[in-house]
């Protein structure tokens, strides 16, 4: 089996490490690993395997003879490096936000449109979607393949591992200090306390009243599965450490059963049914954390609309909503392109 060259950008970050484990559970045939960070991070090691290798500065390292790399370090980082990466000849897989809307540049969940990975050939680079996103149009593919969505309206409840490493020690803070009588943890990464809170607020407002978040969700849906379909999002920070789950209401052109739904929900890639109300099963964040699948529960038909649907969908926002989705680009690229 041919090995490729593989380089990991933003490797000490949160989904940098989740990476650096897919890579090994799913044996990548990798011949060299190369492990960049911020000049900060240099220096410092970091186990592969049964071997510990020396994270290198991004701003320094050549890419020449680079096969894959796998970008999560920022996207004012990527929005530098990433082209510098793939002029040397390295295809890039970048999980930030800054080169999604690009024309030129594929917007990829791979069990929903893997044919726009051969766009990757424009610029060198290929786009992991947002972490919210990803979850919703696996849900979605198997839905409007076969009744044409026209609307989705949905809410998201977002982990706080979404916002990083210190956003989760924040709310591991708040938390604790709840029941120290005096003791209080001002909000940092947060506009108010996490802990025991909800916040309808993940990103920055924009004019028309909806978050950066939010039309992300609208913007890359259309891009990636059709953009006749209208999105109503709201997205919503929880004090959830790993987990995003989504309430979503879809309605389509041709009418479809729950129990059609469902059937075709358990046939999609990348997907598994966890609903069956009499035992009260659904999927929770705790069941998706860890996990490479999309869970989807509460498939019903909407009473409020003949051609409707509802369903709870649930993923591990750090492995399917970011790090496994771009290996899994990198395996289709390597099986199909390079």
């Amino acid at each position: 089996m041919k090995k490729y060259n593989v380089a990991v950008a933003g490797a000490t970050g949160n989904v940098g490490r989740e990476i650096l484990g897919i890579l090994q559970e799913r044996d990548f045939p990798i011949h060299e690993l190369h492990l960049l960070a911020s000049e900060r991070s240099a220096g410092s090691t970091m186990r592969f395997k049964d071997r510990e290798l020396v994270v290198k500065d991004l701003s320094k390292f050549d890419f020449k003879g680079v096969h894959i790399g796998l970008f999560s370090p920022g996207a004012s980082v990527s929005s530098r490096y990433a082209p510098i990466a793939a002029s040397a000849g390295c295809v890039v897989v970048d999980n930030t936000s800054f080169f999604r809307m690009d024309p030129e540049v594929p917007l990829v969940v791979p069990e929903v449109n893997p044919q726009a990975i051969a766009q990757y050939r424009n610029k060198g680079i290929i786009s992991n979607p947002n972490c919210s996103t990803i979850q919703m149009v696996v849900a979605l593919k198997p839905i409007h393949d076969a009744a044409t969505i026209k609307r989705v309206v949905v809410a998201t409840y977002q982990a706080v591992s979404g916002a990083g490493k210190e956003a989760m020690d924040e709310l591991f803070e708040q938390t604790r200090c709840t029941f120290i009588p005096g003791k209080a943890v001002p909000p940092k990464k947060f506009s108010k306390e996490i802990a025991f809170n909800v916040l309808p607020h993940i990103d920055q407002f924009l004019e028309n009243g909806y978050t950066k978040e939010e039309m992300k969700m609208v913007n890359e849906t259309q891009k990636i599965l059709d953009p006749a379909i209208r999105v109503a999002p709201t997205a919503v920070r929880v004090p959830v450490f790993n987990g995003h789950s989504e309430a979503i209401t879809i309605e389509t052109e041709k009418k479809l059963t729950a129990a059609e739904a469902r059937r075709l929900l358990s046939q999609a890639p990348g997907i598994e049914v966890m609903d069956d109300p009499a035992t009260k099963t659904y999927a929770s964040p705790r069941d998706a954390s860890g996990k490479d699948a999309t869970f989807v529960s509460r498939i019903r038909e909407d009473v409020s609309c003949d051609h409707g649907l509802q369903m709870w969908v649930v993923s591990d926002n750090l492995r399917k909503g970011a790090a496994l989705n771009a290996v899994q680009i990198a395996e289709v690229l390597i099986r199909q392109y390079l």
